[in-house]
């Protein structure tokens, strides 16, 4: 089993009074994590899936006194899918205030629901954590440095879902499920998701995008709606984990770009599958944006699972100057330009160097990535 980079880290917050939420996209082993982490206390914990209609009415609206009696006796509480129970973010509440002995962890596929619902009930009384498909510092972990580094291409083509991993007889089955409206079926059942066929064109739209400036205006006129419809259906698709934007960055300095945004794909493989081309990379078009969408969602995951804290951006002129990914780190700006080619050369823009003299810059290829992804061990 791959190990997590969450595992030590939620292990060591049993048993502080607080409950600890896992949140992220479908299937990217958020209930694998969960009975991994409690194996060393199962016959105290109880177990409880929401998509079960009878566990679902039990912690719909329970009171102090039933969600004692259906905890008692055990020392951890899991919730899976805690999204499907309304109200969760009270029942967590009462369980975290009044069966304060009981250890809760709770997952949930879709932030849609579950974020509005635990946000203001569990202020200050939670952990929350975000688990992504598997990371580059995971997969090198567990296989090694360099079978990890051999799998680049893979990796690059078919993403790193656990069941794309674990299962590569099946790869491109695996990933058109999960490309389909199982990823972001959440969305579906949503109150303001009025054209279901608009989002399957929009996110189709987006993939064929990925590093590119994003115009809403664009997408609207591309795929027949409005700005405000597009830019809400695209809010929607980053609270279920499909795509993250990047923002511009600027100080107001002339000739900086300052409203543009960039969107990028959590997963490779899920953006292949949805344009539906598996190609072998010498005979891609777009190399170069696979490259840049797998670098910057895999430092997103190497951010997070550390614990840095970076504003990232990226940054262009009017004149056509520009970086692939910027990262502000406490003042300090890390300029960072992604080569397909190890052989590549590259300098920071004189521009951005005079308006913005504290920083840092590294060129990232083929042949120095590993270092970009991964902590020392």
């Amino acid at each position: 089993m791959i190990e997590r980079k969450l595992e030590p880290v939620i292990i060591s917050r049993l048993f502080k009074g607080k409950a600890i939420i896992i949140i992220g996209a479908r299937q990217t082993g958020k209930t694998t994590l969960l009975r991994k982490i409690i194996s060393s206390f199962l016959p105290e914990t109880l177990w409880l899936d929401a998509d079960d209609p009878v566990v679902k009415a039990q912690l719909t609206d329970a009171n102090i006194s039933e969600l004692k009696h259906l905890t008692s006796g055990y020392k951890i509480v899991v919730i899976d899918e805690a999204q499907q129970v309304k109200n969760i973010g009270k029942t967590l509440k009462l369980i975290t205030d009044h069966v304060s002995e009981v250890q809760l962890l709770v997952s949930g596929s879709s932030a849609l629901e579950l974020a509005e619902e635990i946000s203001e009930p569990l202020t200050g009384r939670k952990y929350e954590y975000y688990l992504y498909p598997l990371s580059y510092e995971e997969l090198s972990n567990h296989f090694g440095r360099l079978d990890e580094l051999r799998m680049l291409e893979q990796r690059l083509i078919y993403g790193s879902y656990p069941d794309v991993v674990t299962t590569a007889t099946t790869v491109k089955e695996t990933l058109g499920l999960l490309a389909g409206s199982y990823l972001y079926k959440d969305i579906f059942k949503y109150k303001d998701l009025r054209r279901p066929d608009l989002l399957e064109q929009l996110i189709q739209a987006l993939a064929l995008q990925i590093g590119s400036q994003v115009s809403y205006a664009e997408l609207g006129q591309l795929v027949g709606a409005n700005i405000e419809t597009v830019q809400r259906y695209i809010e929607l698709l980053e609270k279920t984990y499909v795509i993250f934007r990047l923002r511009s960055f600027s100080r107001n300095y002339r000739n900086e770009l300052k409203k543009s945004r960039k969107i990028y794909f959590y997963d490779n493989g899920i953006r292949n599958a949805l344009i539906n081309n598996f190609s072998p990379l010498d005979l891609r078009t777009d190399k170069g944006v696979l490259w840049e969408n797998y670098l910057v969602s895999e430092r997103t995951k190497f951010l997070h699972y550390n614990g840095f804290t970076a504003n990232r951006y990226f940054w262009r002129t009017q004149q056509q100057q520009e970086i692939d990914y910027l990262e502000d780190i406490n003042g300090m700006l890390h300029a960072y330009e992604f080569k397909w080619s190890k052989d590549a050369k590259s300098k920071l823009p004189t521009t951005f160097s005079e308006i913005y003299p504290n920083n840092s810059y590294k060129l990232i290829t083929t042949g120095n990535y590993s270092d970009f992804l991964k902590t020392e061990s």
